[in-house]
């Protein structure tokens, strides 16, 4: 029998025991892990960042457990068990995949991912943006909003005219702050030129959430480092002046690149 077959009943009955022996277990909703989901979502994509594999795989079965636990709850509820879970998710990957399955003819990626967004029309939505959520962060939700709104066409033509865009918004918020406009009027054009630029990235290949998230960690790296060398000369940062932190920065930048 299929290894992978095999592991995954075994995750069923262990589910099916935790649910009815474990007190903690028995305890739980679907409000009552969610927290917890997005908690190890988060874990994947830091070991996915680090790109850890081991950790990957973990974080990989910690997720399952969350949804195999969620299917738990559906079929005690007499909604729906894990196997209306697959029959459904397989389904959808079939009706989207004509060039698979059907006689759809394809180039590239790029063709399936704007065949994907009009399948998804004529299964009911009234909008291409209804697939995003909106408690996504919101960078990830602008940046998924502008290449959905790509799939059915409503994009710019090439890259030149995107940094022209990202250009315009950043004259326009200088112009309000030289102006002296109010905080709302700052915010929404600030907002605006953030979103041009991630339109940018999108242009450019490149994941805005990503690429953010990596300088996050090189400052965090080293503003850590900078923290260790200040100390072990003896000085505390709070009695040192931007200039005399800066020699200690350059230090951390050719140490950690």
């Amino acid at each position: 029998m299929d290894q992978r077959l095999v592991e995954f009943e075994r995750l069923l009955k262990i589910m099916d025991d935790l649910r009815a022996q474990c007190p903690w277990d028995k305890e739980q909703t679907f409000d009552s892990l969610r927290h917890l989901t997005i908690e190890e979502t988060y874990e994947l994509s830091d070991a996915i960042l680090e790109k850890d594999l081991e950790e990957i795989r973990k974080e990989l079965g910690d997720l399952m457990l969350h949804l195999v636990f969620y299917a738990k709850l559906g079929e005690e509820s007499g909604s729906f068990g894990i196997a209306d879970v697959l029959k459904g998710i397989n389904e959808k990957l079939i009706n989207r995949h004509p060039h698979i399955y059907g006689d759809v003819k394809v180039n590239n990626a790029t063709d399936v991912k704007d065949n994907w967004e009009k399948i998804k029309l004529t299964e009911g939505r009234e909008s291409v943006l209804e697939g995003v959520p909106m408690s996504l962060p919101a960078l990830i939700k602008a940046y998924r909003i502008q290449d959905k709104a790509r799939g059915i066409g409503f994009d710019w033509d090439n890259v030149g005219q995107v940094w022209e865009k990202v250009e315009e918004e950043i004259a326009e918020l200088k112009y309000e702050l030289d102006h002296g406009a109010d905080k709302i009027k700052t915010e929404s054009e600030f907002g605006d030129l953030l979103f041009a630029l991630i339109n940018y990235a999108r242009f450019i290949d490149v994941n805005p959430e990503t690429a953010l998230e990596r300088t996050n960690r090189k400052f965090i790296s080293r503003f850590k480092f900078l923290e260790k060398a200040v100390n072990a000369d003896g000085k505390k940062l709070n009695e040192m002046n931007l200039s005399e932190m800066d020699v200690y920065w350059e230090m951390a930048k050719k140490s950690k690149g």
